[in-house]
C-alpha cells in the first residue's frame, strides 16, 4: 500500500499512457485487420495471396522484433520519422491486425453459404455482400475470440516500456531506482491490469447476450 501512496501518480500516469496506446492500437487492428479479412475471403486471387502472404509473415515474426525495426531500422530509411509513441502504435497495429484477420475469416467462413447467394440474387456486388450482409453476422460470430485478442493486446503494449515508450512497463525499472522491491511493484502492475482487463470481459459477455445467434 505504501508504493500507491508514495507513487500513485507515477503508477496513473504509466496506466493512462498504456490505455492510450491500447486504444489506438485496437482502433487501427480493427479496421487494418478488417481490410485483411476482406482480402482473404476476395473472389481475386491475387488478393487473397497478399492477405495470406501478411498474415503468415506477421503471426510468425515476434512482436519485440516489430519494435526492433521501428526503433532501430525505420529511421536509417530516411522516411516520414515517428516519435517512439507513434511508433509504438504501428507495431501493435500491424501486429495485432493480423490476429483480428484471422478471428473474422472465421467467423466470416460461419455465415451460412445461402446468405451470400442470396445476396448476389438482388443485385449485391461482392463488397456491398460483405459490407452489409457477411460482416455484420461474422462479427457478432466472433465477439468471444475478438475480445480475447485485444486482451492480449492490452497485456501486450507493456513490451514498448523496453524502447522507451513510458507506459506501466517502464514503472518498474523507475520504481527499482527508488529501491521498492520489484515484487511490491510487479503485485501493483497486475491489480492494475486486472481493473482494465475486466470491462472487456464484461463488454465481451454483454455483446454476446445483445448479439447470439439463433442456430
Amino acid at each position: 500500500m505504501d508504493i500507491l501512496v508514495e507513487y500513485g501518480d507515477v503508477l496513473a500516469r504509466g496506466f493512462l499512457r498504456t490505455i492510450e496506446l491500447f486504444l489506438l492500437a485496437a482502433a487501427g487492428s480493427l479496421v487494418l485487420g478488417t481490410i485483411l479479412a476482406t482480402l482473404r475471403v476476395s473472389p481475386v486471387p491475387a488478393l487473397r495471396a497478399v492477405g495470406a502472404g501478411y498474415v503468415t509473415l506477421l503471426r510468425n515474426t515476434p512482436l519485440t522484433l516489430l519494435f526492433f525495426f521501428f526503433v532501430f531500422a525505420y529511421p536509417k530509411l530516411e522516411l516520414i520519422q515517428f516519435p517512439f509513441f507513434t511508433a509504438a502504435v504501428i507495431a501493435l497495429t500491424i501486429y495485432t491486425s493480423a490476429f483480428i484477420c484471422e478471428v473474422l475469416r472465421a467467423g466470416i467462413n460461419t455465415v451460412p453459404v445461402g446468405q451470400a447467394e442470396a445476396a448476389r440474387s438482388i443485385g449485391l456486388g461482392f463488397a456491398q455482400s460483405l459490407t452489409n450482409v457477411i460482416l455484420p453476422q461474422a462479427f457478432r460470430a466472433v465477439v468471444p475470440p475478438l475480445v480475447s485478442v485485444l486482451i492480449a493486446l492490452l497485456k501486450n503494449t507493456t513490451v514498448a516500456a523496453g524502447f522507451s515508450v513510458a507506459e506501466v512497463g517502464s514503472v518498474i525499472p523507475y520504481l527499482n531506482e527508488q529501491g521498492e522491491p520489484t515484487l511490491n511493484a510487479f503485485i501493483w502492475i497486475a491489480v492494475g491490469f486486472m481493473i482494465l482487463v475486466i470491462p472487456l470481459t464484461l463488454v465481451q459477455r454483454s455483446f454476446e447476450k445483445r448479439w447470439s445467434v439463433a442456430r
